[in-house]
């Protein structure tokens, strides 16, 4: 039988194969091509997406929030009218401070108790609390807007919030030397320069290396940190019961924060991105993972989305160091984003007056003011339990109007309570069920709003809603001064209309969080 071989089976075996057949040559391996994931698919797939480094930095980041908390609530205790004493010839029918004779009464307490009894601002004068409260806010609104375009820039997230904290400590500690309402007055307003960034930047510093199917539960948690810190702030104001003692005893710990915290508190790989610093954000992927038990691939690399996108990008390219800036202007020329920039400030503006005029309302109770601000602190945290849990399963815009419309109708129907007896207690719990609504739609602005945006605006567009939010924590003291059944009903129409324009919103449940403004329109476009 004679077989017939092939050419190539002729060949002798002394010679090299054929120049498609070529084995390799050993230690000349070509390296594997670069794989570009964004920082979300990157979480999901190779670092986790809430393990033990997001914990912790999500806890000793958030800490900030109670330190906002201390500076923006202090003025329920400093700012409030002590009670006063009758003495004998003022006469028995006496029951106005302002009818008694000069002379024939006194502070309970002394006149250190407060800024209202050290400096007389009773009766004629009583406008004067309304004053400092809402220019404390107005200050917030000034450094909301410069410390959301610092934090996308130059400062980042984490610098941001160590100036805003620094500058805390030092105005609250010279607002307890004020000699007099003036400079009071000026150090409450740079007091509130500062707060202004704290929350924003502490919540997207937070938030950003969570991932995608756990910044929203995240999200909603950082609230109870502010929450937390108006509990904790009752109890140090029962200590600490005169106004000086107290701007001391609640400013010392932004110091502290700055010095035994923030050195552990880690730098937004997002902002990283941006920047065109990807080397530090591989560093910081690459320490969530280890963090977490998990490791990245050696040709595994972040890139910002429109990069991941780009299909023009050669595969072992080094990827782009270029810095993409963006300001509060790039989000107005978009039309994708400019409507949801105008309903976000609408939004906020309209939540800020409910939440905080209630908050600030319970001078008009008749109530023990420690216990009144405890329950209502503790009230918050049900609503931010019960928003963590459904704001996955019903989405951001459902659940933030039906928390708007809840707080407005129980609102309402506080306006029609009266102020004596039982109406009394039945108007407090009205006040409470308001704030447990508002305090779930205040908390789940932020979040929603974070998605709403790219990462190269985020911050930018969440100092406008913060600024808008502080506008409306102006307008609420004066509201509050309007006494009786007025301010539950002007809350609860802010709360119905903030409702409203919420339905204007598009969902962002399930949503990445885009980089830039081109890749934002890409995905949206796609979807």
């Amino acid at each position: 039988m004679t077989t017939h071989n092939s050419p190539d089976d002729l060949r002798s075996p002394l010679l090299p194969p054929a120049s498609g057949n070529k084995p390799p040559i050993s230690g000349h391996h070509e390296p594997p091509p670069i794989n570009r994931l964004c920082i979300d698919d990157m979480l999901k797939e190779h670092c986790g997406e809430f393990g033990y480094w997001q914990f912790k930095h999500f806890v000793l980041t958030c800490i900030a929030w109670a330190l906002e908390a201390f500076h923006t609530m202090v003025m329920i205790f400093a700012d409030r009218e002590p009670e006063w004493r009758c003495e004998p010839e003022c006469g028995p029918t006496v029951v106005d401070v302002c009818e008694a004779p000069a002379g024939t009464w006194r502070w309970v307490g002394g006149s250190g108790m407060s800024t209202v009894a050290e400096w007389g601002l009773i009766c004629g004068h009583k406008y004067k609390v309304g004053l400092v409260q809402a220019l404390f806010f107005g200050g917030c609104m000034i450094g909301a807007g410069i410390f959301g375009h610092l934090s996308d820039s130059k400062l980042g997230r984490r610098g941001s919030l160590t100036v805003v904290c620094i500058l805390n400590g030092i105005f609250g500690l010279l607002t307890s030397l004020s000699p007099n309402y003036l400079t009071y007055v000026l150090l409450r307003v740079l007091t509130g320069f500062s707060t202004g960034g704290v929350g924003l930047c502490a919540f997207v510093l937070a938030t950003e290396p969570v991932g995608p199917s756990k910044r929203g539960i995240a999200g909603m948690s950082t609230f109870y940190f502010f929450s937390g810190g108006i509990a904790l702030l009752s109890g140090i104001a029962y200590m600490f019961p005169t106004w000086r003692s107290l701007y001391i005893a609640s400013s010392v710990p932004s110091i502290l924060f700055v010095f035994l915290i923030l050195p552990f508190v880690s730098e937004s790989p997002r902002w990283y991105l941006i920047r065109g610093q990807t080397d530090n954000a591989m560093s910081v992927m690459r320490a969530i993972a280890a963090t977490n038990g998990r490791s990245i691939p050696e040709n595994v690399w972040v890139a910002r989305d429109e990069e991941v996108n780009d299909s023009d990008w050669k595969s072992n390219e080094i990827l782009s160091k270029e810095v993409i800036t963006g300001s509060v202007l790039d989000a107005l020329r978009s039309p994708l984003t400019r409507i949801r920039l105008v309903l976000v400030v609408g939004i906020n503006f309209t939540c800020s007056i409910v939440y905080y005029g209630l908050s600030l309302n319970v001078v008009n109770l008749d109530t023990n003011l420690y216990i009144t601000v405890l329950v209502n602190a503790v009230a918050e945290m049900p609503a931010f339990f019960l928003t963590a849990v459904l704001i996955d399963r019903f989405g951001r815009k459902p659940l933030g109007v039906g928390t708007q419309w809840f707080s407005g109708i129980f609102c309402i129907a506080g306006s029609f309570m009266g102020n004596k007896g039982m109406w009394k207690v039945v108007r407090m719990g009205c006040g409470v069920l308001g704030i447990f609504g508002m305090a779930g739609t205040y908390n789940l602005l932020f979040i929603y709003a974070m998605e709403l945006f790219p990462t190269v605006v985020r911050n930018a567009a969440l100092g406008c809603a913060t600024q808008a939010a502080q506008l409306g924590a102006i307008m609420a003291p004066f509201v509050v001064v309007l006494g009786g059944g007025i301010p539950f009903l002007i809350f609860g129409v802010c709360g119905i209309v903030g409702g409203l324009l919420t339905f204007y919103l598009p969902e962002t449940l399930n949503k990445p969080l885009y980089d830039t403004m081109n890749g934002m329109v890409d995905g949206e476009n796609e979807a």
